[in-house]
Protein backbone atom coordinates (compact mmCIF):
# COMPACT_ATOMS: atom_id res chain seq x y z
CA UNK A 1 0.00 0.00 0.00
CA UNK A 2 1.40 3.38 -0.89
CA UNK A 3 1.22 5.78 1.97
CA UNK A 4 2.27 9.33 2.41
CA UNK A 5 3.43 10.57 5.78
CA UNK A 6 1.14 13.54 5.94
CA UNK A 7 -0.71 15.56 3.36
CA UNK A 8 -3.03 18.53 3.40
CA UNK A 9 -5.97 18.87 1.00
CA UNK A 10 -8.85 21.35 1.19
CA UNK A 11 -7.63 22.58 4.57
CA UNK A 12 -7.78 19.11 6.12
CA UNK A 13 -4.77 17.14 7.19
CA UNK A 14 -4.60 13.41 6.59
CA UNK A 15 -1.94 11.07 7.88
CA UNK A 16 -2.04 8.33 5.27
CA UNK A 17 -3.18 7.58 1.77
CA UNK A 18 -3.46 4.57 -0.48
CA UNK A 19 -4.36 3.65 -4.03
CA UNK A 20 -7.46 1.58 -4.73
CA UNK A 21 -7.53 -0.32 -8.04
CA UNK A 22 -10.67 -1.77 -9.61
CA UNK A 23 -11.10 -4.87 -11.80
CA UNK A 24 -10.58 -2.71 -14.94
CA UNK A 25 -7.15 -1.60 -13.71
CA UNK A 26 -8.24 1.99 -13.04
CA UNK A 27 -6.90 3.52 -9.84
CA UNK A 28 -8.21 6.00 -7.28
CA UNK A 29 -5.96 7.76 -4.78
CA UNK A 30 -7.68 7.90 -1.38
CA UNK A 31 -7.14 9.06 2.15
CA UNK A 32 -7.52 6.40 4.83
CA UNK A 33 -10.08 7.87 7.22
CA UNK A 34 -10.53 4.91 9.55
CA UNK A 35 -9.64 1.22 9.83
CA UNK A 36 -11.30 -1.55 11.81
CA UNK A 37 -10.69 -5.26 12.39
CA UNK A 38 -13.70 -7.55 11.80
CA UNK A 39 -13.46 -11.37 11.71
CA UNK A 40 -9.66 -11.35 11.15
CA UNK A 41 -9.98 -8.88 8.25
CA UNK A 42 -8.90 -5.24 8.23
CA UNK A 43 -11.40 -2.89 6.62
CA UNK A 44 -10.61 0.71 5.75
CA UNK A 45 -12.94 3.62 5.17
CA UNK A 46 -11.53 5.71 2.32
CA UNK A 47 -12.29 9.13 0.85
CA UNK A 48 -11.04 10.08 -2.64
CA UNK A 49 -8.25 12.66 -2.77
CA UNK A 50 -9.61 14.14 -6.02
CA UNK A 51 -13.20 15.36 -6.12
CA UNK A 52 -15.79 12.77 -7.24
CA UNK A 53 -18.23 13.91 -9.92
CA UNK A 54 -21.43 12.57 -11.42
CA UNK A 55 -22.78 13.19 -14.90
CA UNK A 56 -26.52 13.32 -15.52
CA UNK A 57 -28.39 13.35 -18.84
CA UNK A 58 -31.62 14.93 -19.98
CA UNK A 59 -32.84 12.79 -22.86
CA UNK A 60 -36.15 14.52 -23.58
CA UNK A 61 -37.30 18.01 -24.43
CA UNK A 62 -39.87 17.99 -21.61
CA UNK A 63 -38.65 20.11 -18.69
CA UNK A 64 -40.58 17.90 -16.24
CA UNK A 65 -38.35 14.92 -17.01
CA UNK A 66 -35.78 14.21 -14.35
CA UNK A 67 -32.15 13.81 -15.34
CA UNK A 68 -30.70 10.33 -14.99
CA UNK A 69 -27.16 9.23 -14.11
CA UNK A 70 -25.42 8.03 -17.23
CA UNK A 71 -24.23 4.46 -17.82
CA UNK A 72 -20.61 3.35 -18.18
CA UNK A 73 -21.14 3.06 -21.96
CA UNK A 74 -22.40 6.65 -22.13
CA UNK A 75 -19.36 7.81 -20.15
CA UNK A 76 -17.18 6.28 -22.89
CA UNK A 77 -19.13 8.21 -25.53
CA UNK A 78 -19.14 11.66 -23.91
CA UNK A 79 -15.93 11.55 -21.85
CA UNK A 80 -13.80 13.64 -24.23
CA UNK A 81 -16.48 16.35 -24.48
CA UNK A 82 -16.98 16.46 -20.70
CA UNK A 83 -13.21 16.63 -20.19
CA UNK A 84 -12.88 19.56 -22.62
CA UNK A 85 -15.74 21.44 -20.92
CA UNK A 86 -14.14 21.05 -17.48
CA UNK A 87 -10.69 22.04 -18.81
CA UNK A 88 -12.20 25.48 -19.51
CA UNK A 89 -12.53 25.75 -15.70
CA UNK A 90 -8.98 24.45 -15.10
CA UNK A 91 -10.36 21.10 -13.90
CA UNK A 92 -9.08 17.75 -15.13
CA UNK A 93 -11.64 14.96 -15.51
CA UNK A 94 -10.28 11.48 -14.75
CA UNK A 95 -11.56 7.93 -15.34
CA UNK A 96 -10.80 6.75 -11.82
CA UNK A 97 -11.73 3.49 -10.14
CA UNK A 98 -15.33 3.45 -8.85
CA UNK A 99 -16.17 7.03 -9.84
CA UNK A 100 -15.22 9.84 -12.17
CA UNK A 101 -13.10 12.46 -10.42
CA UNK A 102 -11.75 15.92 -11.14
CA UNK A 103 -8.54 17.49 -9.96
CA UNK A 104 -8.04 21.21 -9.66
CA UNK A 105 -9.66 23.97 -7.65
CA UNK A 106 -13.43 23.77 -7.75
CA UNK A 107 -15.22 27.08 -8.17
CA UNK A 108 -16.72 28.61 -5.05
CA UNK A 109 -20.34 27.56 -4.86
CA UNK A 110 -23.38 29.59 -3.96
CA UNK A 111 -26.71 28.36 -2.62
CA UNK A 112 -28.24 28.80 -6.11
CA UNK A 113 -25.75 26.31 -7.58
CA UNK A 114 -26.69 23.57 -5.12
CA UNK A 115 -29.15 21.37 -6.92
CA UNK A 116 -32.03 19.90 -4.91
CA UNK A 117 -35.11 20.53 -7.03
CA UNK A 118 -33.55 20.19 -10.45
CA UNK A 119 -32.35 16.62 -9.94
CA UNK A 120 -35.50 15.33 -8.24
CA UNK A 121 -35.05 11.85 -6.75
CA UNK A 122 -31.30 11.79 -7.40
CA UNK A 123 -30.87 14.73 -5.02
CA UNK A 124 -33.00 13.23 -2.27
CA UNK A 125 -29.97 11.49 -0.84
CA UNK A 126 -27.33 14.14 -1.48
CA UNK A 127 -26.78 17.77 -2.35
CA UNK A 128 -24.87 18.44 -5.53
CA UNK A 129 -22.89 21.40 -6.85
CA UNK A 130 -23.29 22.15 -10.54
CA UNK A 131 -19.94 22.38 -12.35
CA UNK A 132 -20.81 22.48 -16.07
CA UNK A 133 -23.37 21.62 -18.73
CA UNK A 134 -22.83 20.58 -22.34
CA UNK A 135 -24.52 18.99 -25.35
CA UNK A 136 -23.46 15.83 -27.15
CA UNK A 137 -25.42 14.46 -30.11
CA UNK A 138 -28.47 16.58 -29.25
CA UNK A 139 -28.62 15.35 -25.64
CA UNK A 140 -27.97 17.67 -22.71
CA UNK A 141 -25.59 16.62 -19.93
CA UNK A 142 -24.59 18.24 -16.65
CA UNK A 143 -21.65 17.53 -14.37
CA UNK A 144 -22.14 17.77 -10.60
CA UNK A 145 -19.98 17.26 -7.55
CA UNK A 146 -21.50 15.86 -4.33
CA UNK A 147 -21.17 18.31 -1.43
CA UNK A 148 -21.10 15.51 1.14
CA UNK A 149 -17.95 13.38 1.48
CA UNK A 150 -17.86 10.19 -0.59
CA UNK A 151 -16.86 7.13 1.47
CA UNK A 152 -15.56 3.84 0.11
CA UNK A 153 -15.27 0.74 2.27
CA UNK A 154 -12.48 -1.66 1.27
CA UNK A 155 -10.72 -4.68 2.74
CA UNK A 156 -6.93 -4.81 3.01
CA UNK A 157 -5.45 -7.87 1.32
CA UNK A 158 -2.38 -9.80 2.55
CA UNK A 159 -0.09 -7.26 0.88
CA UNK A 160 -1.81 -4.37 2.69
CA UNK A 161 -3.50 -3.08 -0.49
CA UNK A 162 -7.20 -2.14 -0.43
CA UNK A 163 -9.63 -4.28 -2.42
CA UNK A 164 -13.23 -3.57 -3.30
CA UNK A 165 -15.79 -5.64 -1.42
CA UNK A 166 -18.22 -8.13 -2.90
CA UNK A 167 -21.95 -7.39 -2.64
CA UNK A 168 -22.21 -10.04 0.08
CA UNK A 169 -19.45 -8.43 2.15
CA UNK A 170 -21.05 -5.01 1.76
CA UNK A 171 -24.41 -6.30 3.00
CA UNK A 172 -22.71 -7.99 5.95
CA UNK A 173 -20.86 -4.81 6.90
CA UNK A 174 -23.65 -2.31 6.16
CA UNK A 175 -24.63 -1.76 9.83
CA UNK A 176 -20.99 -0.97 10.69
CA UNK A 177 -20.66 1.35 7.67
CA UNK A 178 -23.34 3.80 8.82
CA UNK A 179 -21.69 4.05 12.25
CA UNK A 180 -18.25 4.67 10.70
CA UNK A 181 -19.62 7.26 8.28
CA UNK A 182 -21.28 9.12 11.16
CA UNK A 183 -18.01 9.17 13.12
CA UNK A 184 -15.99 10.40 10.13
CA UNK A 185 -18.53 13.06 9.12
CA UNK A 186 -18.59 14.35 12.69
CA UNK A 187 -14.79 14.54 12.71
CA UNK A 188 -14.71 16.30 9.31
CA UNK A 189 -17.26 18.91 10.44
CA UNK A 190 -15.26 19.51 13.64
CA UNK A 191 -12.14 20.12 11.53
CA UNK A 192 -14.02 22.66 9.40
CA UNK A 193 -15.07 24.72 12.43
Amino acid sequence: MSRSESSKENGQSHTSSTILTDESGRSLSCYIEHSVEVNDNTYVLLTPIDTPVEIFAWQAEDEDDEPIPISEEEVDTIFDTAKAVLEEQNLTLKRSAITLTVSGDLPEFTEEEISDDELGEAAEYEELQWLASFYHEEAEYAIYSPLDPVFILARLNEDGNPELLSDEELQELEPMMSTLEGMIEERLFEELE
